[in-house]
Order: structure tokens, then sequence, then C-alpha cells
């Protein structure tokens, strides 16, 4: 009985750590960029555009097509770092642990 009061102990600890680790990725903000840096975007941990920045030279009203893959492209790019640093800070909580594929946390 004193292996499962300890198990029990770990996973209140765990589930802690991700609370901790959730309202860090929310306050997080990673910046995509495309057109070699003509347009950036930002998002925060959660996946929410914060900001869009977008060189005048790549407004045209004739070549929208252009301008809507250039977001595209830089949302993508900033949903990659994001989730980057979202595995990487979950490394931390669960000490490198590898969990099933599937099986997300918190549980």
């Amino acid at each position: 009985m004193k292996n499962l009061g300890n198990l029990m102990k770990q996973a209140q600890q765990m589930q802690a750590k991700m609370g901790e680790m959730q309202a860090k990725m929310s306050e997080l903000e990673v910046t995509g960029a495309s057109g070699g840096g003509m347009l950036k975007v930002v998002l925060n941990g959660k996946y929410e555009l914060k900001s869009i920045k977008i060189d005048k030279t790549l407004v045209d009203p004739e070549d929208v097509e252009v301008l809507e893959d250039l977001i595209v492209a830089a949302f993508n790019d900033a949903k990659v770092k994001a989730e980057a640093s979202m595995q990487e800070e979950m490394a931390k909580v669960t000490g490198g642990l590898n969990l099933p594929a599937g099986m997300k946390l918190p549980f």
C-alpha cells in the first residue's frame, strides 16, 4: 500500500506541474515568418493568433492569392515552433518519459 501512496503523490505532483506548464504556455509567444521575413505572425502557446505584420510591398490587389499563401505559411511556421516549445516543456514535466502514441497528459 505504501507504493500506491507514493504513486498517488507523484501523480498529484505531476498534475501540479502540468498546471504550471499550461499557464506558462499560454504566456508563450512565438513568431512565424514567410516571404523572407516580409510577413510575420505571432501566436501564443494556445495557437491563438496575436498579431500579423505585413510588409507593404506584399500588398497587391491583383495578386491576393500570394498574400493568402504567405499568411498560411507564416502561421504554420509559428505553430511548429509553438509545438516544439510545448514538447520541450512536456519533457521537463514528465522527466523525459515517452508516452505511448495517442496518450496525452493531463489524462
